[in-house]
């Protein structure tokens, strides 16, 4: 009986990824994780001509800075702001509704979907439609999980994912009243089967920060970052493409596919290169955000 297990070949290897106790550590992670590490990082920040960078380089993100710098709009546009904001917001009890063209509907707690699923490690790149991005170890389980446990119908061609919409502890709501809440996102069926969806409960071995989307959310990574939904309260399976909120505001900026296309641009940037964060240090944008292999297929 065989021994060996076979890694997909998405599958970042140990020896390549900074240990949790050096990126839980700053002082130790900026003296360990060498050129391409953020001690360089910060070094160029300071240089008029940062020395390029390889995109295919995956070097965690500073816990800090990937938990400090959040687009939440439901609580306010400042990306510096939102973990200030979100001490009143409710995340404990937490149900997530699993309905519509299913065999096997049922409102389930996120506690629960841990409990029943269990947590593993991924390290994706996460690229935002603002030409920035970042590498962050999530905690969670695979979308497809979901599904199988769902057992969609035949006619049931997209998912619909629902964020929670609670004025009250969201004081961005009320602030945007022309926007169309609640937050929505959606994808076909074989992008939410494919292995490298992922549903995320926590990072960088913690469970989520509510800035980032506690208790439980979507990483898609070869998509722009808006297309991974937070605070999820709802799953739906149609047949019809669901309406997304960024898609309903300005279609021709932010489409419902919106996968990471370095040769086309956003209408108002270049999406070529994308700045790191953390540093004014600006790389090549791999197409599908470096999943190609894994993921082209998809779309012909």
């Amino acid at each position: 009986m065989s021994n060996i297990i076979s890694r997909p070949d998405w599958h970042i290897p140990e020896s390549e990824v900074t240990p949790e106790s050096v990126y839980r550590d700053r002082r130790k992670f900026l003296k360990e994780t060498g050129f391409l590490g953020a001690a360089a990082l910060l070094a160029q920040a300071c240089s008029s001509k940062p020395e390029p960078i390889d995109s295919s380089v995956q070097q965690v993100t500073d816990e800090k800075l990937a938990t400090t710098y959040n687009n939440f709009y439901e609580f306010t546009t400042s990306k510096t702001k939102v973990v200030d904001m979100v001490g009143g917001f409710q995340i404990d009890p937490w149900s997530v509704e699993i309905g519509g063209l299913c065999e096997n509907p049922r409102a389930v707690s996120a506690a629960d979907l841990i409990k029943e699923y269990g947590e593993e490690e991924r390290v994706y790149r996460f690229r935002c439609v603002e030409a920035w991005g970042m590498t962050v170890p999530w905690l969670g389980f695979p979308l497809s999980k979901i599904i199988e446990a769902a057992n969609p119908k035949a006619e049931a061609k997209f998912v619909k994912f629902i964020t929670a919409l609670n004025p009250d502890e969201m004081p961005g709501v009320l602030r945007r009243p022309n926007y169309p809440w609640p937050y929505t996102e959606g994808l076909t069926i074989e992008e939410a089967m494919h292995e490298l969806s992922f549903v995320a409960t926590g990072m960088y071995g913690k469970p989520m920060p509510k800035q980032n989307g506690a208790p439980i959310r979507t990483v898609i990574p070869w998509k722009y970052g808006y297309k991974s939904i937070k605070s999820i309260v709802a799953i739906e399976f149609t047949k019809e493409q669901p309406k997304t909120l960024w898609e309903t505001l300005s279609p021709r900026e932010y489409p419902f596919e919106s996968n990471v296309e370095p040769q086309i641009p956003h209408p108002r940037w270049s999406q070529a290169s994308h700045r790191v964060l953390g540093s004014n240090t600006r790389v090549p944008t791999l197409p599908y955000n470096g999943y190609a292999e894994q993921v082209a297929n998809l779309y012909g």
